[in-house]
């Protein structure tokens, strides 16, 4: 690849809006699933919630399993168009029915990366099959854009070749990141993106996502219940329980002075790592 295509490619890949201007806003989001049985009451997934996120920022989103954390992202991305409420992307509202851009500018990567990938497509066609439907380069271009993604997200050429089965768990999370990034999306949810990784294969794709958005610019919705990751990486962090936020603010200041009950058993029940195993977390992610 010559090194003006290679500029070509990142600077496409780069968001050009101001760091710290509104990207994301949602305002007053509600999710009701219907009871299945007879004269139950409508079960509220997610009760008026509202929050957003900047350019360039990461966002935490903590909460015990079933607090509504993944009915929120898959409300943001467009996998659920059964709520109320409005949410705000760039400026603009988006509908029930998204345009195929508004699908391209909001990307998620899930929990299992084995699940998310089609066992039966190489990297190299699966990488082909969302170029060609975006129309994000041009034909002549795509292997040579497929070379440049691998790269960026520091996999070996020969894997485009290679089946989901033929890679580790935490190089098929990796792929999943390209083909997220493939794409070219503004904002990246992260939905438990490391939950089912060994922990020294986590902090690699921590450290990736960090770079990632120091690279491009890039929003990261970042959904966890590990609240040692989200302390070292995420900017701002929202806690959900029962559907609601129960508390909101800077990471730091969270962690730090907690207000709410629920918070502060979240963070009582952090195992407390060795100080030796912090410092080589922190390294990673540097």
């Amino acid at each position: 690849m010559t090194d003006s295509i290679q500029a070509s490619f990142a600077s496409a890949l780069t968001n050009t809006g101001s760091s710290g201007s509104s990207l994301l806003k949602v305002t007053d989001l509600t999710v009701q699933f219907a009871s299945k049985s007879r004269g139950k009451e409508a079960f509220t997934a997610v009760d008026h919630i509202s929050m957003q996120a900047a350019m360039g920022e990461i966002v935490g989103l903590v909460g015990e399993s079933g607090s509504g954390k993944s009915t929120v992202a898959r409300c943001i991305c467009g996998l659920n168009a059964e709520y109320t409420g409005e949410i705000v992307f760039d400026g603009k509202t988006l509908g029930r029915k998204r345009e195929r851009e508004q699908w391209r500018e909001i990307q998620m990567v899930f929990q299992d990366p084995f699940a998310s990938l089609d066992p039966r497509l190489t990297v190299r066609k699966m990488l082909r099959e969302v170029i060609r439907y975006h129309k994000v380069v041009m034909v002549t271009q795509i292997d040579e854009y497929c070379n440049y993604l691998m790269k960026l997200v520091r996999l070996p050429l020969e894997y485009l070749d290679a089946l989901p089965g033929e890679m580790s768990g935490g190089q098929r999370q990796r792929v999943a990141i390209c083909r997220a990034l493939a794409v070219r999306p503004w904002l990246l949810i992260a939905d438990e993106a490391t939950a089912a990784l060994d922990v020294s294969v986590q902090a690699e794709i921590i450290a990736l996502l960090m770079r990632l958005r120091s690279e491009l610019d890039l929003s990261i919705l970042f959904i966890s219940h590990d609240l040692n990751v989200v302390k070292a990486i995420c900017d701002r962090t929202y806690v959900i329980y029962h559907g609601k936020f129960v508390e909101e603010g800077a990471t730091k200041d969270i962690f730090a002075s907690p207000k709410s009950d629920y918070t502060k058993t979240l963070l009582n029940a952090v195992p407390k790592l060795s100080s030796a195993y912090i410092e080589r977390l922190e390294r990673r992610i540097e």
